[in-house]
């Protein structure tokens, strides 16, 4: 199965579910695919589409997917590298009122570069989830013991 999360940013990210859904009515994706859309409305006979869903039933389809597509939000991100998910992250961009500015790219390029997901352009779509079957995300280590260390250092310093 295949879960995508567009997290709950007010703009909608359209442009992945349409790519998605053409991917699905060409014969080119046959998984199931479950969207959480938050406020991108959006109707495809091809997936199961849930506006925002309570936080259990979206813990569970991340825990129950084989992929992982989410926008560069790093919430859900963390959730499924948390789970050993294999992710396939899209930018929501300015330039399609996806979003106020481009941070998305520098986020998810970031997760890249540590061999954490897979990205691309949006035309890759098909190549990166036959990817997904020989990648193995690097395992995700917290780093909040060194934030809180500083934090402590500081404040036994004073």
């Amino acid at each position: 199965m295949i879960f995508v999360s567009l997290g709950t940013n007010d703009k909608s990210f359209k442009r992945l579910l349409d790519k998605i859904d053409k991917e699905i009515s060409l014969g080119n994706i046959k998984d199931k695919v479950i969207v959480q859309s938050g406020y991108t409305k959006y109707e495809s006979k091809n997936m199961d589409i849930i506006d925002l869903m309570p936080m259990d039933v979206f813990n569970k389809n991340i825990s129950e997917c084989d992929i992982l597509i989410t926008h560069g939000g790093v919430g859900t991100i963390l959730d499924g590298l948390k789970l050993g998910k294999k992710i396939i992250a899209f930018p929501r961009l300015a330039k399609y009122q996806e979003h106020v500015n481009d941070h998305q790219v520098e986020i998810i390029n970031e997760f890249y570069d540590c061999g954490y997901i897979l990205t691309g352009e949006m035309d890759d779509l098909v190549d990166l989830i036959n990817k997904c079957k020989d990648f193995n995300p690097k395992s995700y280590i917290s780093n909040n013991y060194r934030f809180n260390k500083l934090v402590r250092d500081y404040i036994d310093s004073l």
